[in-house]
């Protein structure tokens, strides 16, 4: 209990501050997701806009209650990811022993792709919250004699929502497959009450009826959720090549906003000690899982390259088979000495400290000062709250997004100087052209190459 009640307060700590103290800026991606979530309308659903349908509302919900801050686009991941380190320490617990559970969870929530993920105001941590939480519910029904109904209703409602992300389509055809070829799951499946199966059928049915009848009507949805719309056949192992870079690559050259290596040495040969560990009764469910999730990363990720990060789920399986393997193997060798046992306590605590530490060094000093991924930050968000007031910002990128600050702040955002005519004039990376006006500060930031940011311009003469 002390050891979970220390990893659950290191946890939540380390995800409200480290997003904050590492990538604060906000990349591409995250600017478009916002203004995508703020735009979202009430009858979005009726429209078809059902891509990432769930976070997206999260999102809105918070940029509408904090305004346009980087730490509102983030709150949905942060909240998301307090969930699902949850769930993968629960999930984690049901399978292996108290102390194996432990120490996996350690490694793997506190890891540097998981406080990524949690940091990032994208909907992308969807892509590993559903299957762990289809996972977990799995084993609440698979590890009791009479699974409880409710489980049954919660997966099934899990298993409609997941399918809302693009490639989880897949993920859910992936989990009706296995169901039907191993055995042990397939018996359980047919000793299930049959007024709750009943019920859950009818919930998943008619759940997919009304998203064909939304395809029908908007045919580009389906090729999002099947993450297929810009994807080309022969683009399909450079995807699967440029997706696995960030996970085995050493050097700075790689071009990502996954910092390079996702994984310490030291933590990727645990993985594969588990994976060897696994092939020894590979047919039990949760051995044969691991490895099977592991080649479905890989053929997602020909569909998307940042569908690599889903490779957090099994890696944590694997590493948890990993210890579980270590510390059997070495109570094996003295199963009456407790001293051995008291004396693994220091090579473990040194193997343990090898993982963790540079894994959460590499998370806070990478996303900051690596410039293959601190690059793909943007603070000028943060900076124009702290520096304007009442200026009319005048932007030529990201118009939509900046264009959100006007609800919220006295800052009016426009895309010409012809647009408007302000006393007070901000230029977003660049100079103003018009003789109306004369330059009167340059803000400047220490977190780009080019310092320069905004340019303050007043009307001459004042």
């Amino acid at each position: 209990m002390i050891g979970y009640v220390l990893l659950g307060a290191a946890f939540i700590a380390l995800l409200f501050i480290l997003p904050m103290v590492a990538q604060y800026g906000l990349s591409d991606a995250e600017m478009n997701s916002a203004v995508s979530s703020y735009h979202l309308g009430m009858d979005g659903f009726l429209k078809g806009d059902l891509v990432d349908l769930p976070y997206r509302l999260l999102q809105k919900v918070s940029i509408m209650l904090f305004g346009l801050t980087p730490y509102a686009i983030k709150l949905p991941s942060i909240l998301v990811g307090l969930i699902f380190g949850l769930l993968l320490i629960l999930l984690l617990n049901r399978w292996f022993k108290s102390n194996v559970s432990l120490l996996a969870s350690c490694l793997v929530v506190l890891s540097t792709p998981f406080l990524f993920l949690a940091g990032s105001g994208t909907p992308l941590i969807m892509m590993v919250f559903w299957p762990t939480l289809l996972l977990w519910l799995g084993s609440k029904i698979q590890g009791e004699k009479r699974p409880k109904p409710m489980y049954c209703f919660l997966f099934a409602i899990a298993l409609l929502a997941s399918i809302f992300t693009p490639g989880m389509i897949y993920f859910a055809v992936f989990c009706v497959l296995f169901v039907l070829f191993q055995p042990h799951l397939r018996f359980i499946v047919k000793r299930l009450p049959k007024l709750p199966l009943f019920l859950v059928g009818v919930i998943i049915v008619g759940g997919i009826a009304s998203l064909i009848v939304n395809i029908i009507n908007h045919p580009d949805t389906i090729l999002e959720l099947l993450s297929m719309k810009d994807f080309k056949l022969n683009e399909f192992f450079r995807n699967i090549g440029s997706g696995l870079t960030p996970l085995f690559g050493w050097t700075a050259e790689v071009k990502s906003v996954f910092l390079a290596p996702l994984m310490s040495l030291p933590t990727l040969a645990l993985a594969l000690i588990g994976l060897f560990s696994t092939t020894k009764g590979f047919f039990a469910s949760r051995n044969s899982i691991a490895s099977l999730l592991l080649l479905f990363t890989i053929a997602i990720t020909g569909l998307n390259p940042n569908a690599v990060i889903f490779f957090i789920l099994p890696f944590a399986i694997l590493v948890a088979h990993g210890l579980k393997y270590l510390l059997e193997k070495w109570y094996g060798l003295f199963p009456e000495n407790p001293y051995a046992r008291v004396a693994a306590v220091i090579p473990l605590s040194i193997l343990f400290g090898a993982m963790l530490i540079p894994s959460l060094l590499q998370y806070v000093y990478g996303y900051r000062y690596n410039p293959s991924v601190a690059n793909e930050f943007k603070y000028d968000l943060s900076i124009i709250r702290k520096t304007l007031t009442d200026e009319t910002l005048l932007v030529s990128d990201n118009y939509d997004f900046y264009k959100i600050l006007e609800d919220s702040t006295d800052i009016s955002v426009a895309y010409e100087i012809g647009e408007v005519n302000p006393e007070k004039l901000a230029v977003l990376y660049g100079t103003n052209t018009s003789d109306k006006y004369q330059l009167s500060r340059i803000i400047t930031s220490s977190m780009r190459e080019n310092s320069d940011i905004i340019y303050l311009y007043t009307v001459k003469g004042e």
